[in-house]
């Protein structure tokens, strides 16, 4: 209860500064974690079950994809659509084969397939973290949403990697073709169908009623949430990816209901936030607790993580795209990790693989979101203020101001 109480005078009292802290560097998963971590030693940690941990974050994570997909513009998603496939083949692809390669070298009692395991917990970008950077006017509305869309979808793409590297560790008389194909079609393909379905289902329904005057302004929000917590509802039965789902339920809710993104995502918006600032707090209390475990390797595997295992990458997915190379670097740069890399390693443990390198892969996902939460909040205003000097120098016919108004 003193937990509780805790967390609650928490969120009371950042609501109270949050937009005197939005000037500042301090985010708010920098505060709540920073918070977590500080409790924890002056209280310690309560048990509590991991898997309603599991759940929040992935609640949280799923009410999150679907606010930021109901924003996307869907006419400038086709306009952009190049620069996301690159991130999302090439780039994640590349990623997910250097963070192993790197977790090889680092920690060379791991085997191949926990290095795999450790790099698709780690492939995939946060959109809550990431969102100070998708929503300034100040960076190209290009490249504001090339980095959402991948954020949205980089997650639920990174699940059947993960699965099938644990199946490899489970199962080694499988075909590994026959179970990457198997997760594919399960998570990838089911988890679109789930979110095409629901997403215009649903928002045409909330259309019919909006247009026929018979649904009241105050639960238009409470309608909206629904379809995200459907999605979750509807995804499990079948194993698809409840994250493919949300993110594809929130691009197919505007067919309908246009006014989905502009109007009507308050209340998803808030509680999505709610519960990252939940998870935020545990997971601050979580390192905290597993603190003595940290060593110089996780530190440093996660630095490399976050900076050639990721930023390598994506230079070389936008190799031929013209961007300038300060919008490479920022792009490469600002790919944090955070809510989406926390929900996977808890599948992770959930599957109860129990493999010799479950303690390293622990300590270097928990070291590598701390690094960003820390990092990429940091650097997100001097970020943001440096790029749109860069962009405001840009030659007018630059791709960064290709059939979009360029920031600043």
């Amino acid at each position: 209860m003193i937990l509780i109480a805790a967390f609650i005078s928490l969120v009371f009292l950042y609501s109270l500064v949050s937009q005197r802290l939005e000037r500042t560097a301090l985010t708010a998963p920098i505060v709540f974690t920073a918070a977590g971590f500080l409790i924890f030693l002056v209280l310690g940690l309560p048990e509590f079950e991991r898997s309603v941990f599991r759940r929040l974050a992935e609640v949280g994570l799923v009410l999150i994809l679907f606010t930021d997909a109901s924003r996307t513009d869907l006419q400038i998603l086709r306009s952009v659509r190049n620069l996301p496939i690159r991130l999302l083949s090439i780039g994640m692809l590349l990623t997910i084969v250097l963070g192993a390669l790197a977790a090889l070298v680092v920690f060379p009692q791991l085997s191949l397939w926990e290095a795999g395991i450790l790099a698709a917990i780690l492939a995939p970008t946060d959109a809550g973290l990431g969102q100070v950077i998708v929503s300034s006017p100040r960076v190209p509305l290009r490249i504001r949403e090339a980095l959402n869309v991948e954020a949205g979808l980089n997650d639920g793409l990174s699940v059947p990697f993960l699965m099938f590297f644990i199946a490899l560790t489970q199962a080694r008389d499988q075909s590994p073709h026959a179970a990457l194909a198997q997760f594919v079609v399960e998570q990838l393909g089911f988890g679109a169908l789930v979110g095409l379905g629901i997403g215009l289902v649903g928002g045409g329904l909330l259309g019919l009623a909006r247009r026929k005057e018979w649904m009241a302004e105050s639960l238009q929000q409470l309608a909206l949430v629904a379809l995200p917590l459907l999605c979750v509802m509807a995804s499990e039965p079948i194993g698809a990816s409840m994250f493919i789902a949300a993110f594809v339920a929130g691009l197919a809710v505007q067919v309908g209901f246009h006014e989905a993104g502009k109007h009507s995502v308050e209340f998803t918006e808030e509680w999505g936030q709610l519960l990252a600032f939940v998870v935020f707090f545990l997971f601050g209390m979580l390192v905290a607790r597993g603190w003595q475990q940290v060593s110089q390797a996780a530190v440093l595997y996660a630095v490399v993580s976050l900076t050639v295992v990721r930023m390598l990458p994506v230079a070389i997915a936008l190799i031929g795209t013209r961007l300038s190379r300060a919008t490479v670097l920022f792009m490469g740069w600002f790919g944090p990790r955070g809510l989406a890399s926390i929900v996977l390693g808890l599948v992770y443990l959930e599957q109860q693989a129990h493999l010799p390198g479950e303690s390293t892969i622990q300590v270097c996902v928990a070291m590598t979101v701390l690094v960003s939460i820390f990092a990429h909040g940091l650097s997100a205003a001097p970020g943001i203020e440096l790029y749109a000097r860069r962009v405001a120098a840009l030659d007018a016919g630059a791709p960064e101001h290709e059939g979009l108004e360029a920031a600043g």
